[in-house]
């Protein structure tokens, strides 16, 4: 029987998950968890064959958990099943050590179809997101302003974007607002922009909100 550990913060969406994976007889939801402290527990004392990871994770992000993760269980293939579109995080995870990026609005034969496949050792993506790491593998394409933004300083441009204070922003990534300042100076600076609304005016246009 394959062991998959199940991480979100969403009691709902887990057992929603769990319902369509114990569908299939060979897979079994072996471990829940909700927070990062309770999911590093659970991949230390049980052996998992996969897991599915959501990337916003209350106390640490799912990239953050995803890169300690490879440092510690390097072989334990991670599927990302995210909220978030594939423009908005999909390349960073594959780049963190993800076998595969999913959305929620995905059919669930779709993460059947991913797990399948990131179990036998390969990797998911959508044709869309197959056709932009294509592009990539170009040297000579340039890279857009945000991609040259680490995970966190992308995370907080999108929130900034999303319309949330820099109060909120910190609640959220349990980051001080001084710290969330000094992220977005940097933002700025790397986008060579002014302020919020251009920043805004950007993930708009590059479809970086959902």
């Amino acid at each position: 029987m394959i062991k998959i550990l199940i991480a979100d913060d969403h009691p709902i969406v887990r057992e929603g998950l769990k319902h369509i994976i114990e569908e299939e007889a060979d897979l079994s939801v072996a471990g829940e968890t909700g927070s990062a402290a309770d999911f590093f527990d659970n991949v230390r004392n049980h052996d998992y064959d996969l897991v599915l990871l959501d990337i916003t994770m209350p106390g640490m992000s799912g990239l953050d958990i995803l890169k300690q993760l490879k440092i510690e269980k390097p072989g334990l293939p991670v599927l990302i099943l995210s909220i978030h579109s594939e423009d908005q995080y999909a390349v960073r995870a594959l780049k963190a050590g993800a076998s595969g990026y999913l959305t929620k609005a995905s059919a669930p034969d779709k993460l059947i179809e991913a797990i399948r496949k990131v179990l036998s050792g390969g990797r998911y993506v959508s044709p869309y997101l197959a056709e932009r790491l294509a592009f990539q593998l170009d040297s000579g394409m340039e890279k857009q302003p945000h991609e040259r933004l680490s995970d966190r300083e992308f995370q907080v441009l999108c929130l900034i974007a999303s319309g949330k204070t820099v109060k909120e922003i910190g609640d959220e990534l349990v980051l001080s607002a001084k710290t969330v300042s000094t992220y977005r100076s940097r933002i700025l600076e790397k986008m060579h922009m002014k302020n919020n609304a251009e920043l805004t005016h950007y993930a708009i246009k590059n479809n970086l909100l959902d």
